[in-house]
């Protein structure tokens, strides 16, 4: 008797655990927390983190923002069939793979597997992105993604990884380390290292980078910045002057609005002899945090906070593709080094200038860029409060839309004395245009679809 109860106890046993297997098989588990957005904000957090952490250049860190993004996009729109894949519509991104039919994923893992391998390929620190990820599966299996289904969840996002990540070798970007640094001649006009580091000029050759969906990094090329004079009745002798004057002369508001935006990723600090930095969060990773803000005052499902994160660091990237390519066309100079050059050796501008030509701004070109997504996605007025900088130091400012906020990015950088006011002004007209490019000729959801083809069909008829 003994016997025959353990056998069947056994049986009994081994029936319960096929029946597990077949459930998490089948994809049994817990399908609302699986597809919780929040947890795809905390791995793009902990990609700003890294990204702060490893001190990449703002044009880089788009670069590492945008492949993830498309990377967990394309796993996503499996489960989505009103969203549309982007291969055939970015440069040279050809098919990405596709699940097993009718096979059982978790697709929110297998999403977030895909961000953070590709984000992990993409960045120096890579134990602390795979951490995190230890830290995701944890969260993955205590909902009940176990076994097979999180085991084949886990090598989909990786399948789909290894396809971006060969699409993103191909983009130029490793030859473009090895290309000659930027040399310094005895133009006047043309852009020197500036205090207190004196660094190189960062990315010369950006504009060689495959844009993602702009037709050339040359496509937008804004008119050229005011021609260099020192002569007081000249206009760059007023431009140079009105920074100058703005930074003697800065109210406590406009102090605020320049720290809130520095957004340097690299401030050296000097001491006697020794030389230490503080990091920031770059530019793009300011806009990712707003957008991030964005989809949770919208309560944005999953995949619609996929959509927006993808949208705006496409052109993010591009946007930072079209202004570099203008900084190393007009090369020039920065306001500090003529002030102290000509006007006041002792002048310092309430930031530190970064280490690149002047024309255009980058911050207002790619700001603008990302308000323009943005608001495409959720419309204005959008009231929202930004926190982004609060880890930082400063405290949040509110703002009534998204182009409110990159219009203030833009001015920003005139009262932190690091651009000319052409630099800013014409820097958000180039991102408008750059935003606009990219809300027009990329296609995510049919929603998106219907909102281009009606603004085309506008085009048209306002042209006529």
């Amino acid at each position: 008797m003994r016997t025959n109860f353990t056998v069947s106890t056994l049986v009994s046993m081994l029936s319960v655990f096929f029946l597990i297997s077949c459930q998490n098989n089948r994809g049994s588990y817990d399908k609302e927390a699986a597809a919780n957005p929040e947890l795809f904000h905390r791995s793009l957090k902990q990609l700003t983190d890294v990204i702060v952490y490893d001190i990449f250049s703002p044009p880089v860190a788009s670069r590492i923002y945008a492949y993830p993004s498309i990377a967990a996009y394309e796993v996503m729109i499996h489960e989505n069939p009103g969203y549309q894949s982007m291969a055939g519509q970015l440069h040279e991104l050809t098919e990405v793979p596709k699940p097993e039919p009718e096979a059982a994923y978790c697709f929110p893992l297998a999403s977030i597997q895909a961000f953070l391998t590709v984000g992990k390929a993409l960045i120096f620190s890579e134990e602390k992105m795979d951490e995190f990820k230890d830290k995701i599966y944890r969260r993955y299996k205590d909902m009940g993604v176990t076994g097979r289904l999180f085991n084949r969840s886990v090598a989909y996002g990786n399948k789909v990884a290894e396809h971006i990540l060969a699409w993103a070798d191909t983009d130029n970007y490793k030859e473009t380390r090895t290309y000659p640094k930027f040399t310094i001649n005895d133009d006047s006009s043309r852009w020197q290292p500036t205090p207190p580091a004196y660094m190189d000029a960062i990315e010369p050759h950006w504009n060689k980078i495959r844009t993602f969906l702009l037709d050339s990094a040359d496509q937008y090329i804004p008119n050229p910045p005011t021609p260099f004079s020192l002569k007081k009745e000249s206009q760059f002798y007023k431009e140079l002057m009105e920074v100058y004057e703005t930074g003697k002369n800065l109210t406590d508001e406009q102090s605020a609005i320049a720290e809130f935006w520095d957004c340097n990723p690299y401030i050296s600090h000097q001491q006697g002899h020794v030389m230490f930095a503080t990091k920031k969060i770059t530019p793009g990773g300011h806009w990712m945090g707003i957008t991030t803000i964005a989809t949770r005052v919208e309560k944005s499902g999953f995949m619609e906070t996929i959509e927006a994160y993808t949208l705006v660091s496409i052109a993010l990237a591009d946007a930072f593709i079209s202004c570099w390519d203008e900084k190393y066309r007009s090369e020039l100079i920065r306001p500090e080094t003529v002030i102290n050059q000509y006007i006041d050796e002792n002048w310092a501008p309430l930031l530190q200038t970064p280490p690149f030509p002047e024309y255009t701004s980058g911050h207002s070109v790619i700001s603008a860029a990302a308000a323009t997504a943005l608001t495409h996605l959720f419309g204005e007025p959008f009231h929202f409060v930004d926190t982004i900088e609060v880890e930082y130091g400063l405290p949040p400012r509110t703002f009534a839309s998204f182009f409110q906020a990159s219009d203030e990015a833009a001015i920003s950088r005139l009262y932190g004395g690091i651009h000319y006011m052409p630099a800013c002004k014409i820097g958000v007209e180039q991102g408008r245009q750059v935003g606009k490019f990219i809300i027009d000729h990329l296609i995510t959801s049919s929603q998106n679809a219907g909102v281009r083809e009606n603004g085309e069909a506008k085009n048209e008829e306002e042209s006529s």
